[in-house]
């Protein structure tokens, strides 16, 4: 079983994590998507748009999907390996893509968009938000929400406490929103099956998000992985539940 181990993670130890593209756990890990179709409702809301921006655009792969773009398109995006391959992707598509270091403020004039999306966004800054969206104007987002993969995060760092467990709460971006005078015209949550076929999915996953558990490396959480690669080929795969929210909101005329 070691040799197995040891070449499932070096496997995925080693292979670029860079952009926000999932397809290297085809066949790994499967994940139930939820029923709104993010990416069908952005480009519905694209389609209609003069000028739109996406906030942590990652690689640039969600927003490459979109069948038409507005004339004005530009994108944000932090980490500098992320920001290279959005901007090849992006560029022959006519969109700017800007590094922006995800803290205030958004490099853009105020009621610069009639239109802001975001796909899971580690932060939403909800007052620049509605300074940079034109009267009338939307911003759509689908988000993580509480204690998503929770079943993951717990296996290596043990029970979260209640405030974790609720932080990302879809009530609370409502509040938020509203907070700075946008409408929430749409709230929808989900709780979707997740599951992970083999210790190389576990260790992609955890080098791609981060934040799931901060401090996570191979070398820190080998023990620790070797008993949950041994539980899988025991039990079959390791179920976790993701959480997903959509969050529509306007700018009052």
């Amino acid at each position: 079983m070691s040799p197995d181990f040891d070449r499932l993670v070096a496997e995925a130890e080693n292979v670029s994590v860079a952009g926000w593209d999932f397809s290297w756990l085809d066949g790994r890990a499967t994940e139930q998507r939820p029923s709104w179709g993010y990416q069908r409702l952005m480009g519905e809301r694209m389609a209609g748009a003069s000028a739109a921006l996406d906030i942590q655009t990652g690689g640039g792969e969600v927003l490459a999907g979109v069948p038409k773009l507005p004339p004005l398109t530009a994108a944000t995006e932090a980490w500098p390996p992320n920001i290279a391959r959005a901007t090849r992707l992006l560029h022959p598509l006519g969109v700017a893509v800007v590094a922006d270091d995800d803290r205030p403020p958004l490099p853009f004039g105020d009621e610069a968009f009639d239109l802001v999306v975001s796909r899971h966004p580690v932060t939403v800054w909800w007052q620049e938000i509605a300074r940079v969206l034109r009267p009338g104007g939307t911003y759509l987002s689908q988000q993580v929400g509480p204690a998503s993969v929770f079943e993951l995060v717990e296996y290596f760092l043990g029970p979260q406490p209640e405030e974790v467990r609720r932080a990302r709460h879809p009530d609370d971006a409502r509040q938020e929103a509203e907070a700075v005078g946008l409408e929430v015209v749409d709230l929808r949550f989900e709780t979707l099956r997740t599951e992970f076929d083999d210790i190389g999915a576990v260790v992609y996953f955890l080098r791609k998000v981060v934040w799931m558990v901060p401090d996570f490396t191979v070398a820190r959480y080998r023990d620790r992985l070797r008993d949950l690669h041994e539980l899988i080929e025991a039990e079959g795969p390791f179920v976790a539940h993701t959480t997903r929210f959509l969050i529509e909101a306007r700018k009052p005329a």
